[in-house]
């Protein structure tokens, strides 16, 4: 018999830590190599991790809704075969992360003695005072595990320096050694006063992601805003020329929102700076254009990716943005639905909405809201007429875009918009 360590998985692009939302196993449970054992929240999606080995679970080492970096060990599993087959399950789990973590995994095995503390042990060790240089570490390379600490604290026998000084001197080393987000200080309670007939609504796992993931947009990417015009008349007599027949035959709907989406695509193959991030030396200009579209339910906002949205047709946009939505509401997304996205559209006229400012989905540089398509006046050739207008509203990361390149990327989205008939915009 062998104890085998299954780990915290990195179940998204940038992601550094995943909150267990939902233990699916208890300790003693029986499972299979590839049978869910736990539900883990990352940004904006649950996504259930599966287990690597057959087995019988031996311990859990995190509770739910705590959170832990990618790599932290999260339980134990009793497993048959001995070493080799230890060995086998080890080189699957390592390669399931990605490039650069196994890299930063290799990098602490060659060299045991480099200061790498994840998130969860700076937290513990600031809250208990803990030197760090004086601990022992039982994981990989000798690095320091929150077990570790854990037993630490159990012992009652503590190594313990000046607060202020362990602190200093654990930021100085994990901002040289490790490019790792250290955990932020939990905020106060809000203390408000409640009537009789108020309600009380506990936070969820998914809406404390998604306002960590907002606050962080806001924090770390400089927002800038612009808004343009665009006569969608022709895209109206179009799309309601065609919508009946292409229900009946495909057997969901054309939306207006296939159309815009697919104006993007065609736009930031234009104008690629667009499709860009920001890696703090440095921009990273994308080649694949991945829309990420953003699908409401009741209580959370979840984001899934049109993949290679330049090389589809509106038929197949409008397909995937029906599948993925279904997806979305019947609670079968998965995680690889929501990775891999480069710029954001959002449907903010779905509910009526004719002006607003997104805030980006970090890590990309903009976000395009498409506002709802009202009749209003306009002057045409002097002459006043009724025309469908609709507004495009544009947030972009001030350090990757300026607003020349934006403006032009607007303006082509409105020309193509403009310009769709039917003998120029095939469905098909």
């Amino acid at each position: 018999m062998a104890i085998e360590q299954m780990k915290m998985p990195q179940l998204g692009e940038s992601v550094t830590e995943g909150t267990i939302s939902k233990w699916l196993v208890a300790p003693g449970d029986h499972v299979n190599k590839y049978d869910p054992i736990a539900e883990v929240m990352t940004d904006k999606v649950n996504a259930e991790i599966p287990s690597s080995f057959t087995g019988v679970i031996k311990e859990l080492l995190a509770e739910e809704d705590q959170t832990l970096a990618v790599g932290e060990v999260i339980c134990t599993i009793e497993v048959e075969g001995g070493e080799a087959k230890g060995e086998s399950v080890s080189q699957n789990v390592q390669d399931d992360m990605p490039a650069a973590q196994t890299e930063a995994s290799e990098k602490d095995a060659a060299s045991p003695n480099k200061a790498r503390y994840s998130p969860a042990v700076l937290k513990l060790s600031q809250e208990h005072g803990i030197d760090l240089t004086q601990v022992k570490g039982s994981g990989a390379g000798g690095r320091i595990t929150r077990k570790d600490l854990q037993k630490i604290i159990e012992s009652g026998h503590i190594p313990t320096v000046e607060v202020t000084d362990q602190k200093t001197r654990i930021e100085q080393s994990a901002l040289k050694e490790a490019p790792i987000k250290a955990s932020q200080p939990k905020p106060e309670p809000i203390s408000i006063p409640t009537a009789v007939g108020d309600k009380e609504i506990p936070v969820s796992g998914v809406r404390k992601a998604i306002a960590a993931n907002m606050l962080r947009s806001k924090h770390e990417a400089p927002h800038a805003w612009t808004m343009i015009e665009v006569d969608a008349t022709n895209l109206v007599r179009y799309r309601d020329a065609e919508k009946a027949s292409f229900k009946q035959n495909e057997g969901f709907n054309l939306t207006y929102f296939a159309f815009f989406v697919k104006a993007v695509a065609q736009a930031l193959k234009e104008f690629p700076q667009i499709n860009s991030m920001w890696a703090g030396d440095k921009i990273i200009q994308k080649k694949d254009i991945n829309i990420s579209i953003a699908v409401a339910t009741d209580d959370a906002l979840f984001v899934p990716v049109i993949k290679n949205a330049d090389e589809k047709s509106i038929k197949g946009i409008a397909r995937e943005i029906h599948e993925l939505a279904q997806k979305v509401r019947s609670g079968k997304l998965k995680s690889e639905d929501m990775q891999g996205g480069t710029f954001t559209v959002n449907n903010t006229g779905s509910f009526g909405s004719i002006q607003s400012m997104g805030i980006i989905n970090y890590p990309q540089a903009a976000i395009l809201q498409v506002e709802s398509i009202v009749k209003r006046p306009v002057i045409i050739d002097g002459m006043i007429a009724v025309r469908d207008m609709v507004n495009l509203c544009m947030s972009l990361d001030h350090r990757v875009l300026d607003g020349l390149v934006c403006g032009r990327f607007l303006a082509r989205i409105k020309e193509i918009i403009e310009n769709i008939s039917k003998e120029n915009t095939p469905i098909y």
